[in-house]
């Protein structure tokens, strides 16, 4: 199992502290880590003095981040593996084992907490929680809502149903036709342990018998689900393509705007208006589909897709929209979850404010930022090592190996650089 460091209390000292909450970048930094908590940070000048036993890290002058957040994630689902026909062999339970690596090399990459948002279940939550596998903190959707036909519907023509093959516990998806089923779902999830909902508010590229430019619930069944939802403190997702979706969405209430691909000035307005989340899914989104993998249909939907995207999410940037960092990771390939950060920049943020988005303001959307999400004391010791200043090249930064220490919650997952002393048993494959 991963190591805790081998002290009542761990100073790491000569970092360059970047703490994310968009302070500027702090040299010769230093933090105290006690029982998994950051208890004290600051210049290491003013390192107060420590009365019990103690070890000390020497960062070598690297830089110190928050731990990543991955605010959209499958982690039952393989890049290259989402054909229907390439899932008619999966046994049942199977992405269980099959999120064992993959949860790893999440955790490998610096991203110590995501939101999976379809796939995953309690039981690998609790695994993680109890230490049995390791992995990133996890936020669950359990099952996506949409409509019959829709992009929760994975059906094919002669019945199969590939999106029972996409998770372990049987779906990715419940099927929701009405605002009765749309209350119904919603308290299922719920039941299920769901910390998001996710709601389809339009079709999308992979399911079989929609477009990203059909509707999906519509306004009546999503305002049902984030009434319910909001009564349990249970934020809402929307998987929303389209301008009008996305529109429909926002209508209803939800706290976030899944990919958002065609955007447009008066949904913008709306997702300002509202204090809403963009979670554009670059390292999907500007991917070319390949005829190679994938089924003709999803081919020729995500071309058409791809014709305006990039300069509607640069709009939307632009316009100042709160944005959380998601990778759709499933459909694009996991462990590389930080490619998201040079994208974001391409599409018109700052440095700091794509390391911003992977940090503090995803923690916000996950309603977890009393806990992660920046390097303050009392938070969790989420903490990211890394040889490169991402300031001057953040996309060095998505390079995993860039990566050369990774703690959560004081636990050292990832040590390829030997300053903890104690190197994680799983190390990334």
């Amino acid at each position: 199992m991963p190591q805790e460091l081998p002290a009542p209390m761990v100073v790491i000292r000569n970092g360059t502290l970047i703490d994310g909450t968009g302070a500027a970048p702090l040299p010769s930094a230093a933090l105290i880590v006690r029982d998994g908590a950051i208890d004290w940070v600051g210049p290491g000048s003013a390192l107060p003095e420590i009365g019990g036993p103690h070890r000390t890290v020497d960062a070598g002058g690297a830089t110190l981040l928050p731990g990543f957040i991955d605010a959209h994630v499958h982690m039952t689902m393989q890049a290259g593996r989402i054909n229907p026909a390439d899932l008619v062999h999966q046994p049942p339970g199977f992405g269980y084992y099959a999120a064992i690596p993959i949860l790893r090399d999440t955790l490998a990459a610096g991203v110590t907490s995501v939101r999976d948002l379809a796939g995953l279940d309690m039981a690998v939550e609790k695994a993680v929680d109890d230490g049995i596998i390791p992995g990133p903190r996890l936020t669950l959707a359990y099952r996506a809502l949409g409509p019959t036909g829709g992009h929760a519907d994975f059906r094919t023509c002669c019945g199969f149903d590939a999106g029972a093959a996409m998770a372990p516990n049987g779906a990715i998806g419940m099927l929701t036709d009405g605002v009765d089923e749309a209350l119904r779902n919603t308290r299922e999830a719920m039941r299920q342990g769901a910390g998001v909902i996710k709601v389809m508010a339009s079709g999308g590229v992979w399911s079989p018998r929609d477009t990203p430019w059909h509707d999906g619930l519509n306004i009546a069944e999503m305002t049902a689900v984030v009434r319910e939802a909001a009564a349990h403190g249970v934020p809402v997702a929307a998987h929303a393509q389209s301008a009008r979706s996305i529109r429909n969405a926002l209508t209803a209430g939800v706290t976030s705007i899944e990919h958002g691909y065609e955007i447009d000035a008066e949904g913008t307005d709306m997702l300002g208006e509202q204090g809403g989340y963009l979670v554009p899914t670059l390292a999907t989104a500007t991917i070319p589909p390949d005829p190679e993998k994938a089924a003709p249909y999803a081919v020729a939907k995500k071309r058409k897709l791809q014709e305006h995207l990039s300069e509607n999410i640069s709009a939307a940037i632009r316009a100042g929209v709160k944005v959380a960092m998601g990778t759709d990771a499933g459909i694009c390939p996991h462990g590389y979850n930080l490619r998201e950060l040079p994208l974001l920049v391409e599409h018109g943020m700052t440095p700091m404010g794509a390391l911003q988005a992977g940090t503090r303001n995803a923690a916000e959307l996950l309603g977890i930022a009393d806990r992660v999400g920046t390097l303050e004391a009392g938070k969790r010791a989420d903490i990211v090592v890394s040889a490169v200043d991402p300031l001057a090249d953040i996309a060095a930064l998505a390079d995993p190996d860039a990566i050369t220490v990774v703690l959560k919650d004081g636990v050292v997952h990832k040590d390829t650089a030997g300053i903890t002393g104690r190197p994680a048993r799983h190390p990334a494959a």
